[in-house]
């Protein structure tokens, strides 16, 4: 097993790695919309933190020798099932062809006060 605990700027802030590699599996944790260059949080619309977000965990994929179009399964975590459209469209978006299974969650709140969180199964 491997461990990954930064990628770029990118870090974890807490008891967890940001990507855990077991055979060919990569697990990529949860993942919010962080400028990977500054770590600034940006908040903003869902649209926009929903492409920053998946645009983190394609780094993080790339950076454990795997990609977006790898990924086998999604966890997106957003606060009110109101966003799913709006989620969705960038999603669509942002994966074309490729559709992993998934799952949206709505939750109450986000750490932060974020809008979505996305976390990721993949190969390598």
């Amino acid at each position: 097993m491997k461990q990954i605990f930064e990628v770029g700027n990118l870090k974890s802030n807490g008891h967890y790695a940001l990507v855990t590699i077991h055979g060919d599996t990569v697990y990529v944790s949860g993942q919010f919309a962080v400028d990977p260059e500054t770590r600034e949080k940006k908040f903003g619309p869902i649209e926009e933190e929903t492409l920053q977000a998946l645009r983190n965990v394609e780094a993080i994929l790339e950076a454990a020798g795997s990609s977006k179009e790898q990924i086998v399964r999604m966890n997106l975590y957003i606060p009110d099932v109101k966003l799913w459209d709006r989620v969705d469209g960038v999603y669509k978006e942002f994966f074309g062809e490729h559709k992993p299974a998934r799952t949206v969650i709505p939750t109450n709140e986000l750490h932060f006060g974020f809008k979505i969180e996305a976390d990721a199964i993949a190969y390598i």
